[in-house]
C-alpha cells in the first residue's frame, strides 16, 4: 500500500472528485464502496443539506469518505462545525488560503488535503501543514488554474517540490492515464469527470447525455478574469466567448454569469443556458454505468498494465 491508501485507510488510490451538483451521497457512498474515496461535493449545498448527505452517507457506508469545501464558500463556519460533529474523516479544501482552516480541521483528527494548480500553491499548502495535495491540471472540469498548466506538467513538478503525498487530477479517466500518474509521481488519482456519468451521480440525465455526446475540442476553459472554469460548449458558453473577445472585465462577466447558472445548467439540465462545467477527458465517455463499473474498470485495467512491473510504487 501506498501512502494515499494509508492516508485515507482505501484499497484503491481512485478519488472521486467533490463536484458541485453532481456528487451527493448516493455517488460519495457508491465509490468509498467499491474501496476508493468517494466524495461529497459541499461548494453547491446549504448548511442544512450538507448535514443531510453526511448523515446519509454515513447510513449507506461504513468505509471512509470525504466532503470538498471551496475556501470560499460563504457559510463556510457552519459546513466546518457540521463537519467535525458528524465526524467526517477527511477533507478536501480548495479555491482558498488552507491556512484558514487546516489546523483547525487537523486538531479534531481530520486529514486535510488541498487542491492546487501550481507548484507555488502547493508549496504554501505543505507549509500548512496538510496531509497531501490535488495536484489539478489545465484539463480539468470545473474551476481551474490560470496558468493553464497540464497535468503531464504539473504533476512533476510538484511531487518534486513536496514531501507530502500527490493526488493527480485534471484529464484522467481510464487505467493508462492512472498510470500515467503514477508514472509522473502520483500516488494517487482524482476523476471527476468520468464520474458525472455515472447512475449515482446527482448531476440532471440531461446533463450526463450531453456528456456521453462530447467530442474533442468541446470544451474550452473561459471567466479566466473571474474564475477559471472549463465549459462545454453551449449557448450560454457562446456568450461568454463572445464577451471575453471584447474584452470584457471580471464585472461585465459576474453579470453575465449572474445566480444559479451551475445549478441550472448541471442539476435542472438546462443545455443552452446553464453552466455546464466538465473536463477534457469528456470527449472519451462513451456510457452512463454505476460508479462501481467504473471504478472495477480502473482498478482491472491498471492491474493489466502493471502487470509484471516489479517497482513497487505501481502496485496496488
Amino acid at each position: 500500500m501506498n501512502r494515499i491508501q494509508n492516508l485515507f485507510g482505501i484499497a484503491y488510490p481512485i478519488v472521486q472528485a467533490g463536484m458541485i451538483w453532481c456528487s451527493g451521497w448516493e455517488l460519495a457512498s457508491a465509490v468509498s464502496n467499491t474501496g476508493g474515496l468517494g466524495i461529497i461535493g459541499a461548494g453547491s449545498m446549504y448548511p442544512e443539506v450538507l448535514r443531510d448527505q453526511i448523515i446519509k452517507c454515513k447510513a449507506a457506508t461504513a468505509k471512509p469518505f470525504a466532503v470538498n469545501v471551496p475556501l470560499l464558500y460563504p457559510s463556510i463556519e457552519e459546513h466546518m462545525a457540521t463537519i467535525i460533529e458528524l465526524g467526517v474523516p477527511i477533507v478536501f479544501t480548495s479555491a482558498g488560503n488552507p491556512r484558514a482552516w487546516t489546523a483547525h480541521l487537523k486538531s479534531h483528527g481530520i486529514r486535510v488535503v488541498h487542491v492546487v494548480s501550481s507548484v507555488k500553491f502547493a508549496l504554501k499548502a505543505q507549509a500548512a501543514g496538510v496531509d497531501a495535495v490535488v495536484a489539478e491540471g489545465f484539463e480539468a472540469g470545473g474551476h481551474n488554474g490560470r496558468e493553464e498548466t497540464t497535468t503531464m506538467c504539473l504533476v512533476p513538478a510538484v511531487s518534486d517540490a513536496l514531501d507530502v503525498p500527490v493526488i493527480a487530477a485534471g484529464g484522467i479517466g481510464d487505467a493508462r492515464s492512472v498510470l500515467a500518474a503514477f508514472a509522473l509521481g502520483a500516488e494517487g488519482v482524482q476523476i471527476g469527470s468520468r464520474f458525472v456519468a455515472t447512475i449515482e451521480s446527482s448531476a440532471h440525465q440531461a446533463f450526463k447525455e450531453r456528456v456521453v455526446a462530447a467530442n474533442e475540442g468541446d470544451t474550452a476553459l473561459r471567466l479566466k478574469p473571474l474564475t477559471p472554469v472549463r465549459l462545454l460548449d453551449n449557448a450560454f458558453a457562446q456568450k461568454v466567448a463572445a464577451a471575453e473577445a471584447e474584452g470584457a472585465d471580471s464585472e461585465t462577466l459576474s453579470e453575465l454569469l449572474g445566480r444559479g447558472r451551475a445549478k441550472r445548467g448541471m442539476f435542472e439540465g438546462d443545455l443552452e443556458e446553464g453552466e455546464l462545467e466538465i473536463g477534457q477527458v469528456s470527449g472519451q465517455i462513451d456510457a452512463i454505468q454505476p460508479a462501481a463499473r467504473v471504478v472495477e474498470e480502473l482498478v482491472n485495467g491498471y492491474r493489466s498494465l502493471t502487470k509484471g512491473m516489479s517497482d513497487p510504487k505501481f502496485q496496488w
